[in-house]
């Protein structure tokens, strides 16, 4: 089978000429057939440069000519332009064209008319699709790779139809996002619309629905670096962020922040930079050191990680913090009492070893991360991604309307802290809102822990103010 295929300006006589002979030698001959390319006059250069260079040819004019000996996408082999495709008619078939002039001209002109056509309507059906744009900036962690299998599905997002996903990495290998990309569309998910990499700010963020960063070091970063040096980093790059925010996302964005170094930081650097979004839609995830203090008292009462809920972590979620077991409770525990699978017990009552509770299990909850990162080399990807997923869920109205999540977020008005710190404190999600938890005993000792890491959170905060910068279109 002759297979052949023909490239042109869409406005171009050479091409229409070249068009109608090939459709006469398509309904003459049962054995040759043609696949017609029409490029818009303003991208024929680009086009022609690019196959040609990726094909190894040569070539300038309209229309270009190749014959491929499999089917479409094998390896071609170049005939030229009209006058060669003419001759190799000429010879091979017996047929020539004697199109007049006018003739080509007009065909030209139908041509590139139906050409725009075509593009107006897809791009119509374009506008018909509304996909939820999320953002993930830190692409090529080990997180993220958990993440978007379970982002691309019902589960997490059952109200939508459709997802376009946006993967930075500021400064990051291309090759190694190209792959991500690819490996994604071979999942062929059903919600996926489109993937596409960045590695720069020229996009970033643009009409984002939901924003998940997780990139919490750099491609820059040396291993001297001291805290001074990564905080200024961080710095800068969040207060650029909060400024696209601002400009590009959608007013109702979502917008999440997870990682293992100044999490609590990184979301005030956001709320600051983005002040015509709400500070509502800004969330920076505990709930995996609420799991790793699930994981601990479940060992110590020898329940499973499951049986254990409500455990509140307050303050710096990568820093300072401290783990409240005040709503805290278990569920088939083999004590003196024992009841039905709904049936629970207050872990401090169970767990009546005061001295553990507030000196071991507290270090044990600081300890955990850096336990689990030098056995594996490797950050906590596994619980970051189920605590990013976790908010989601309650955010998107998934779980229960009174599961109680651990989350820092702004709460003014809420148990005497200050209004301008970003506070890990427990609350609930409900119809696409968060609010904190007002059924919480603060009493004095703990008021004065809250106090004293809100003080701590501030003055981070304020070694970094002085150093604000505005967004000159490069980090």
């Amino acid at each position: 089978m002759a297979k052949f295929m023909l490239a042109g300006k869409a406005d171009c006589p050479h091409y229409a000429k070249a068009e109608l002979l090939a459709d006469h030698l398509q309904r003459c001959l049962p054995n040759f057939r043609v696949h017609k390319i029409s490029i818009l006059p303003d991208e024929w250069t680009e086009w022609l440069d690019v196959t040609c260079k990726r094909n190894g040819w040569k070539h300038e004019q309209s229309p270009l000519v190749w014959r491929e000996l499999v089917h479409q996408g094998g390896k071609g082999l170049l005939l030229g332009g009209f006058s060669d495709f003419l001759e190799h008619c000429q010879d091979y078939y017996g047929i020539t064209s004697d199109m007049p002039s006018d003739m080509m001209l007009s065909i030209a002109a139908d041509n590139l008319k139906t050409k725009m056509d075509l593009i107006v309507e897809e791009q119509h059906l374009a506008s018909l699709i509304q996909p939820l744009h999320i953002w993930i900036s830190g692409a090529l962690s080990p997180t993220c790779h958990i993440l978007i299998p379970n982002l691309l599905s019902a589960e997490v997002f059952p109200q939508v139809s459709v997802i376009s996903l946006y993967l930075l990495e500021l400064q990051g290998n291309v090759e190694e996002l190209q792959g991500l990309r690819m490996e994604i569309e071979d999942l062929a998910p059903s919600l996926l619309h489109q993937v596409t990499v960045h590695t720069d700010l020229d996009e970033t963020f643009q009409e984002a629905d939901v924003i998940l960063l997780l990139d919490d070091c750099w491609t820059d970063e040396r291993e001297d670096d001291g805290d001074e040096e990564k905080k200024r980093k961080v710095m800068e790059r969040y207060g650029v962020y909060g400024q696209l925010i601002d400009t590009r996302a959608n007013k109702k964005v979502k917008v999440i922040v997870s990682g293992g170094s100044f999490v609590n930081l990184r979301c005030s650097l956001l709320v600051d930079g983005a002040r015509s979004v709400d500070s509502q839609q800004f969330v920076a995830t505990a709930t995996q050191l609420e799991n790793k203090a699930r994981a601990i008292i479940a060992k110590k009462l020898k329940v499973r990680p499951s049986d254990v809920t409500d455990v509140i972590v307050w303050g710096n979620i990568s820093g300072d913090f401290y783990v409240d077991l005040q709503r805290a409770k278990v569920f088939n525990y083999d004590g003196a009492i024992k009841g039905p699978a709904f049936f629970s017990q207050p872990v401090l009552k169970i767990c009546p070893d005061r001295k553990w509770l507030e000196k071991d299990f507290q270090h044990l909850v600081h300890c955990q991360r850096e336990t689990v990162t030098s056995k594996t080399n490797r950050a906590a990807a596994m619980l970051a991604a189920n605590g990013i997923l976790a908010v989601l869920r309650a955010w998107n109205g998934i779980c229960d309307p009174d599961e109680v999540l651990s989350v820092g977020v702004r709460c003014p008005g809420h148990y005497s802290l200050p209004d301008d710190v970003v506070m890990s404190v427990p609350v609930r999600f409900k119809d696409g809102k968060w609010s904190v938890l007002s059924d919480v005993t603060v009493g004095d000792e703990l008021n004065k822990r809250l106090q004293l890491l809100a003080s701590e959170l501030r003055q981070c905060q304020r070694t970094t103010a002085s150093s604000t910068l505005r967004w000159d279109g490069q980090l």
